[in-house]
């Protein structure tokens, strides 16, 4: 005992040696280790302490009484050492391997699996009922409104006597009789309903008993299985909605390639039709030109010509004695001296015949006036 006790101190003191050569960064990085482990340790308690509960409550209660029974033999007096070889051997003996530890950490998981799906199955009841409350609110305040709706029109507007501006009592009778039947027919209705159901109800249950007799039920393994063919079908389901995104984002990407493709195919058409009507308009411009080119060649050998004619005209010109160009030029004015006399002449001459033919159409239009035995006489007497 005293070499242990011995050893014990040695081990101390080497172990404050070593932390009072620590620097206070490393001190705290240590500390922080030692929290985390402590953290990791109570966790890790906690899950055992969970565990044995469950297991045996009794065991937990007597670990629980024999932890207590030695705090309280401890308290009183002066503490007493316990030897570390001793201390070590029962931690030895009570330690848990890590396979140990994993399995009840699996099964303690299992466990609160199931709690969170059974916490699940009675939140979803819960909210089933919630809302099948919430419809059948619903359903009532429909038909309070359609029967507050029904009572304004029919009762409050529709039986009003026009002349008192009161409220029919037969009306209000007649009204609320209808509803009375409208009530017990849709009462009448739910009862034959309600056999309907009840009847399938023990139809199934019929069956369900036949089936547990002929042994046919479904039992845990069977659902198991199930469970994993579904969750298969799930994750194909999930595969197949994978695909078919991928293939939408494909099928996006292409429309957009063929939508740009499709404005640059517009662009190049319109593009394509304005040069077609530009290059029409240049070959109605090149016709046009063609044309105006003959012409002008037309008429640069018709220039040609005449200016042949009037080059070869000019070399057989030949310039007349001055004499002869005075008397001709003199006999040139006599005779335009002559050519305007004759045509005053021809004024009067046209004025003159006017004023006969005006003379005449008068005395015509009188004689066309008078009987003719007076245009008898008066053409006797003029003679």
């Amino acid at each position: 005992m005293a070499d242990s006790d011995s050893i014990s101190t040695q081990a101390e003191h080497s172990e404050d040696q070593t932390l009072s050569d620590l620097t206070d960064e490393q001190l705290y990085a240590k500390v922080e280790d030692i929290v985390r482990g402590n953290d990791l340790l109570s966790i890790e308690t906690t899950m055992f302490e969970k565990y044995l509960k469950r297991v045996d409550p009794k065991l937990d209660q007597a670990v629980i009484g024999s932890g207590s029974g030695s705090a309280v033999l401890m308290e009183p007096g002066r503490p007493r050492k316990r030897s570390k070889s001793r201390s070590s051997s029962t931690e030895r003996l009570l330690k848990l391997s890590a396979e140990q530890k994993s399995d009840i950490a699996q099964r303690e998981l299992e466990e609160l699996k199931e709690k969170l799906d059974n916490i699940e199955q009675e939140a979803e009841k819960e909210l089933d009922n919630y809302r099948a409350l919430a419809e059948e609110a619903d359903c009532r305040l429909n038909d309070l409104q359609k029967a507050s709706y029904e009572f304004n029109r029919d009762i409050v507007i529709g039986a009003v006597n026009p002349r008192t501006k009161k409220i029919l009592a037969e009306k209000v009778e007649r009204y609320f009789h209808e509803r009375l039947k409208l009530k017990v027919a849709t009462l009448s209705k739910l009862r034959l309903k309600n056999v309907t159901l009840k009847s399938q109800v023990k139809k199934l249950n019929q069956q369900l008993r036949q089936k547990e007799e002929m042994g046919e039920v479904l039992h845990e393994v069977d659902f198991e299985q199930l469970k994993i063919e579904n969750q298969q079908y799930i994750d194909k389901i999930e595969e197949r909605n994978q695909d078919m995104l991928r293939l939408k984002l494909m099928a996006g990407t292409t429309l957009q390639v063929l939508n740009s493709h499709k404005k640059r195919l517009q662009k190049l058409s319109l593009e394509n039709r304005r040069l077609k009507d530009e290059i029409e308009i240049r070959h109605k411009m090149l016709d046009k030109l063609d044309a105006d080119t003959l012409v002008a060649d037309e008429d640069k050998e018709k220039a040609e010509r005449e200016n042949n004619y009037l080059k070869q005209k000019l070399e057989d010109y030949k310039v007349a004695e001055d004499l002869t160009y005075v008397r001709e030029k003199s006999d040139l004015h006599v005779l335009k001296n002559r050519l305007r006399i004759w045509e005053r002449k021809a004024e009067i001459a046209e004025m003159s015949m006017t004023a006969n033919k005006k003379a005449w159409n008068q005395v015509k239009s009188k004689l066309t006036d008078v009987e003719p035995w007076q245009r008898t006489a008066e053409l006797s007497s003029g003679q």
